[in-house]
């Protein structure tokens, strides 16, 4: 037979107004086991009870009855799927309460009041904030700092869900609390790891804390994270390694950590996110020329055994890495043209437009020019120009313009001089010329990686959200058409 719920709530309200200590204790107790049968309207209404209730007692430390109220509210706040009597838990004032008597209670009451934040902060962004401005991140720093093992899980995950709010992460800082949040990141379920994370990445914009970071191992913390972790973990993982990167010191020391096959993992991965986010780390990593080695035997592997998303987001790679002086042999020397100029030919015709833009850039240099041509790119070109996609007819005219102007390709090509895409590029170029005044075309065509800021190597957006940076394609001949066409496809994501 069902309770009576109206009548159940009215006892409850009598006892907690007039009865003895002795009665209050077992009615809350009575109120926590039904708490999950009964219509989410009577839990919600005995909310302000309990806030009263809780807040009259705060005072009183040895009191059974706090323990015992916090305890109901953890089960109250767990009911239903939204969150929403977690929200009005934290509205009450109850929140509030519990962190006044969090630091003065004994170790169980503090591992009660522990798992209630945990689930109030876990279940309400808003709770996150309450916590935050009414002092519970210096309580939580505090008593990790007082190494609480029988908590420190609770402790960790509470901290992961605090550092989404921004106050709590500048806090962090100031109150010497970022080793916690890269423990968070370390230990923990998933979901937390994630968020602590995702904050370590946006504490990581700038150059003082990342640094200090380092300094506390979380390029190892990341690591493994990109090891381990689901797929959206991985990508946020791998989204903050390249705030890492952002710092041209850091990079060998990813490198060696063994980052690169791990971001290669990632471009093979069904997370769009993902690949764009390791597209980009290729890019910084790649600075170092021993790494640019390595990453292009990743590539042309993915070229070969890899689906049409992942040989794309491969041929954005080479695209990227062929504006570099120093990688424009290792990309020649990695056996990745012949694949590429195969994949003209591909089905995809995203693979075929970043396949198409890669040869283009690589046909700046003269000795790949001759590799493509020895491999049969020249007559595909050729093809392309008659294709649907503008794109791709844009892309075979820029190749098409640089074995034009090459006295050796000259005449390879030159039944495509009257050509409408073959004019039009001219034409586009020429502008381009005209207008860069002293940086000329071929002087942004040499431009070295190592004379570059480092906020000018290419990188996800995410990554330099501060920098006010935008993903480029550096050292790029044709800069404004190739930008031009890019952004047509660019996409703008933060894990803010």
């Amino acid at each position: 037979m069902n309770p009576n719920w109206e009548e159940s709530l009215n006892h409850f309200e009598r006892m907690i107004d007039s009865g003895t200590e002795s009665m209050r204790i077992k009615a809350v107790i009575k109120l926590s086991k039904l708490s999950n049968q009964a219509p989410e309207y009577i839990p919600s209404q005995t909310i302000p009870i309990l806030s009263n209730l809780i807040a009259d007692d705060s005072s009183n430390n040895s009191s059974p009855l706090q323990g015992l109220v916090v305890h109901c509210l953890k089960c109250i706040a767990r009911q239903g799927d939204d969150g929403r009597l977690a929200t009005e838990i934290g509205q009450s004032g109850a929140l509030c309460s519990i962190l006044r008597l969090l630091p003065q209670s004994n170790a169980s009451v503090q591992k009660i009041c522990l798992k209630c934040i945990w689930c109030l902060v876990n279940l309400c962004n808003e709770n996150r904030l309450i916590v935050a401005m009414n002092g519970g991140l210096e309580i939580i720093v505090n008593m990790l700092s007082s190494s609480m093992d029988g908590v420190r899980r609770y402790l960790l995950e509470i901290l992961s869900a605090l550092s989404l709010v921004r106050v709590v992460r500048r806090g962090l800082v100031s109150l010497g609390g970022l080793r916690f949040l890269v423990e968070a990141a370390r230990v923990g379920n998933m979901l937390s790891r994630e968020r602590a994370c995702q904050a370590i990445g946006l504490l990581g914009i700038t150059r003082r804390v990342r640094r200090m970071l380092v300094d506390l191992g979380v390029i190892d913390v990341l690591m493994e994270l990109l090891r381990v972790g689901d797929g959206a973990l991985k990508v946020v993982a791998g989204n903050t390694l390249g705030v890492i990167l952002a710092n041209i010191d850091y990079i060998d020391l990813v490198a060696q950590s063994g980052a690169i096959p791990l971001f290669a993992e990632l471009i093979q991965g069904s997370e769009s996110v993902g690949q764009e986010i390791a597209e980009d780390a290729f890019c910084l990593l790649a600075v170092g020329e021993a790494n640019a080695v390595v990453i292009a035997e990743h590539l042309v592997r993915i070229l070969r055994e890899g689906n049409a998303e992942s040989k794309a987001a491969a041929a954005n790679v080479f695209w990227d890495l062929s504006g570099y002086k120093h990688t424009v042999p290792v990309i020649r020397n990695s056996g990745a043209i012949p694949l590429l100029v195969e994949l003209l030919s591909s089905q995809s015709n995203e693979v075929r437009e970043t396949v198409s833009g890669a040869i283009a850039q690589l046909s700046y240099s003269q000795a790949d020019r001759e590799a493509l041509n020895e491999s049969g790119a020249v007559p595909l070109l050729l093809d392309l120009l008659h294709d649907d996609s503008e794109e791709l007819k844009d892309n075979a005219a820029e190749a098409h313009i640089n074995f034009f102007d090459d006295t050796l390709q000259h005449e390879t090509i030159s039944q495509v001089v009257d050509h409408p895409s073959f004019r039009s590029m001219q034409n586009r170029l020429g502008r381009i010329r005209g207008a860069s005044d002293n940086q000329t075309v071929s002087s942004m065509r040499q431009m070295n990686i190592d004379q570059a800021e480092p906020t000018r190597v290419p990188f996800h957006k995410s990554f330099a959200s501060s920098y006010g940076a935008v993903r480029i394609r550096n050292g790029v001949s044709m800069g404004e058409i190739t930008n031009e066409k890019k952004e047509k496809k660019q996409k703008t994501i933060s894990i803010i």
